[in-house]
């Protein structure tokens, strides 16, 4: 574009010049024979020529400045400090070498206070399968924006039982919250039965992404605790590699997600194999396009388990439920709601000072092998739960299995003075009645009787009349008013 611009400019540069000189050559020639009006004509062309000679070089294209260098985006590519990608050779100290510079990189402001803007820094595993002795952890505390993804990590024969893989944790800081937008994609953790995979201790907007959790010792594969949001999303966690159906699916132990933190979300998530699959111990976490197939509850395990008595404030949604179920200890405040339970998977209300309130259980499918299992359960083993308000569980689909529920409809038929509807069959709670509805229809034509609620003790609605009558009393009732 340049080179055009020059060619174009030189033509033009020489068209002037010629035309200036002629003009002058002129002047000088002819200036003697020349009238006053010619000569003044003269001049002011000669003047005309040198203004347009004086402005001349604004017409040639000045050089062009050559570009200024943009810096590049901070990519740590672990094989550059000697890691090595055939997983034959210990790696610890080259990714650890990394993660240090890395963590020593350009300071683009701060996040939350104390902690560095790493402006997007990636840590790259170049697609590679590293051998880890100890865990891998930055410097100190103090890091933030920074994504480490794209390769297997498998640990040592000799990794400590009792430590993480990966570990965003710092026991000296004196942070509020020690790191801030770390986020850790696109990863295999491979745990050799030795540890866990990740721990996340009170940190700050945490993304587990597409990862690939397995082999963990009889401890978690991941571990969040205290700290806010951390996402776990479009992830696979199992102890042992399996699609269901495994002969030694008894022996599973460990813990696939562990939250002991407020506002975490595990989504679109699947947890093949452990002996508990999700284990909750604080508030405001939410489970969504959960699916559990960890452990069957007839062999020991739990799907996901809720273990805060008395402030739940948890809500599942949207999930499925695979041969293991739920256990809620003295829930408070909590939803599940359409998520699918197979293989006699139920939800077990687990009574540890007799308190619940706040529960729905609604617009979720149960499917059985029709040997009698109740969809919803209490254990009272502890006492019995005696303080019971805004429990709902209705509206579920069941096949195969026993409806409970809270709300219950019934009717009974008969000739003479007294009408009983027994609502054990359906109802949860033993011996709760708080809201009862009913309607007499007589059959005869003229009958008036005087009828009234006679008795709601032991879940059993009893009505009575006046005088005989031949009619229907139709009956609903509500535990969780």
């Amino acid at each position: 574009m340049e080179l055009r611009k020059s060619q174009v400019a030189m033509p033009v540069f020489l068209a002037i010049m010629s035309l200036m000189v002629s003009q002058v050559v002129f002047a000088e020639k002819d200036s003697g024979s020349m009238s006053p009006h010619d000569r003044a004509l003269a001049e002011m062309q000669a003047l005309k020529a040198s203004l347009v000679r004086r402005n001349l070089p604004a017409l040639v294209s000045p050089p062009p400045t050559p570009p200024q260098a943009v810096p590049g985006p901070r990519v740590y590519q672990v094989i550059s400090y000697g890691a090595d990608p055939t997983g034959k050779l210990d790696s610890t100290d080259a990714i650890l070498k990394a993660m240090e510079e890395a963590f020593d990189g350009p300071n683009h402001g701060v996040l939350m206070q104390g902690i560095n803007d790493l402006g997007g820094a990636r840590i790259d595993l170049q697609g590679g399968s590293y051998l880890i002795s100890r865990p891998l952890r930055f410097p100190s505390a103090g890091a933030g924006n920074l994504l480490i993804s794209g390769g297997t990590l498998r640990a040592s024969n000799d990794f400590p039982v009792d430590r993480y893989l990966i570990e965003l944790k710092d026991e000296s800081s004196k942070l509020q919250y020690i790191f801030e937008y770390i986020t850790l994609r696109d990863l295999l953790i491979d745990c050799n039965y030795r540890g866990g995979a990740i721990a996340v201790i009170n940190s700050l907007r945490t993304s587990i992404d597409n990862c690939y959790i397995t082999r963990f010792g009889d401890t978690n594969g991941i571990l969040v605790k205290s700290g806010h949001e951390t996402y776990i999303r479009n992830s696979f966690l199992g102890q042992h590699i399996t699609a269901g159906g495994d002969r030694g699916e008894r022996s599973f132990s460990g813990t696939a997600i562990n939250l002991m933190g407020n506002d975490n979300a595990v989504t679109d998530t699947v947890i093949f194999s452990a002996r508990i699959g999700v284990m909750i111990s604080g508030q405001a976490n939410l489970l969504s396009g959960v699916h559990c197939y960890n452990k069957a509850t007839g062999f020991g395990g739990t799907g996901i388990y809720l273990r805060l008595p008395g402030l739940t404030q948890n809500r599942i949604v949207n999930s499925y439920l695979d041969y293991t179920g739920i256990v809620a200890e003295d829930p408070v405040q909590l939803q599940i709601s359409g998520t699918f339970f197979l293989g006699d998977a139920f939800i077990l209300l687990k009574s540890i000072a007799g308190y619940i309130r706040g529960v729905s259980i609604v617009d979720n499918m149960f499917s059985g092998s029709g040997h009698g299992v109740q969809i919803v359960q209490l254990d009272q083993r502890n006492t019995a739960f005696d303080d019971v308000g805004q429990v709902v569980v209705d509206r579920n689909s069941v096949n195969g299995m026993v409806e409970k529920s809270t709300v219950a409809r019934g009717s009974v038929d008969g000739n003479g003075t007294s009408w009983t509807v027994d609502f054990n069959p359906v109802l949860l709670f033993p011996d709760l009645i708080n809201h009862v509805q009913y309607t007499l229809v007589a059959s005869e034509a003229g009958v008036f009787p005087l009828h009234a609620l006679r008795n709601v003790s032991d879940n059993r609605v009893v009505v009575e009349t006046n005088a005989p009558v031949t009619g229907t009393v139709y009956v609903t009732v509500n535990q969780g008013v």
